[in-house]
């Protein structure tokens, strides 16, 4: 039984999923559930294992609700002989439990392997993501350009992006050769339930592109969460200082930032 929620929770992670895993860390007395014991606790709200069932449980599953949205993990105890939180029960032991939650990389897509694209990749190697590039040109897609790289596509853009699986822990910089590769990139990826999509270019193009997609019927507050033109305003015009303010921008939005100097927070 373990071995198969252990792999379920694999293949969430892999997904771009959180999930909890509870255990059940000290039992004394009298209780339904073992020490050692052990349950995971899905997005979709799927359950997987027992830690013996009853109020208990429920009042942990209940918290699982709460750790899974806010990605923080937590201890809980309870006493079976009295009220403790949700649970009143008579079996007169304890118990002490540990959710840990845990949290897949967060995925960097890439889509064109240019020279922004190329700068971005550089500077994202030495952080914590999982990195996907695509472009519909070999030259600009391929493991000799993109060292280390997680996974790297080349051929339709289209296509290639239905086949990626995309959730709210994907950071999306669409940085393609031209308007049109940029365009068809935006309309796969526009619907998806991404942390962030970020588009280079200039107002003048970005006011183009978006009327153009609103008048295919896609929806302007969609539009208006794209970040376009893409980055802080902190960079020369130099490739690698773009670049470093795109990494900047997706780094403030994925750690809920502020744009302060830490010498001014009291």
């Amino acid at each position: 039984m373990y071995e198969g929620i252990l792999k379920q929770v694999y293949e969430e992670l892999e997904k771009g999923n959180r999930v909890c895993f509870v255990t059940l860390t000290e039992v004394k007395g009298s209780s339904p559930g073992k020490q050692g014991a052990i349950m995971a606790f899905f997005k979709d709200g799927t359950i997987k294992g027992t830690i013996g069932g009853g109020l208990v449980e429920h009042s942990v599953i209940n918290k699982c609700r709460d750790c899974i949205k806010s990605g923080e993990d937590f201890n809980f105890e309870y006493s079976l002989n009295e009220e403790s939180l949700e649970a009143t029960m008579k079996c007169g032991g304890y118990i002490k439990g540990y959710i840990k939650v845990f949290k897949p990389k967060p995925k960097l897509l890439i889509i064109g392997g240019g020279h922004i694209g190329h700068a971005v990749y550089k500077i994202s190697n030495s952080l914590d993501f999982y990195s996907i590039v695509v472009d519909d040109r070999s030259e600009f897609a391929n493991k000799e350009r993109f060292k280390g790289v997680d996974e790297v596509y080349s051929g339709s853009i289209k296509e290639i992006l239905n086949e990626i699986n995309l959730s709210d822990n994907t950071y999306v910089v669409i940085a393609t050769r031209g308007y049109e590769k940029d365009i068809e990139a935006l309309r796969e990826i526009i619907n998806s339930d991404v942390a962030y999509i970020g588009m280079i270019g200039s107002r003048k193009k970005w006011k183009s592109l978006k009327d153009e997609l609103i008048s295919e019927g896609v929806s302007s507050n969609l539009l208006n969460k794209v970040y376009a033109p893409i980055g802080l305003n902190i960079s020369s015009s130099s490739v690698e200082e773009i670049a470093f303010g795109i990494m900047a921008e997706i780094l403030l939005v994925k750690n809920n930032g502020e744009l302060s100097h830490r010498k001014d927070r009291k």
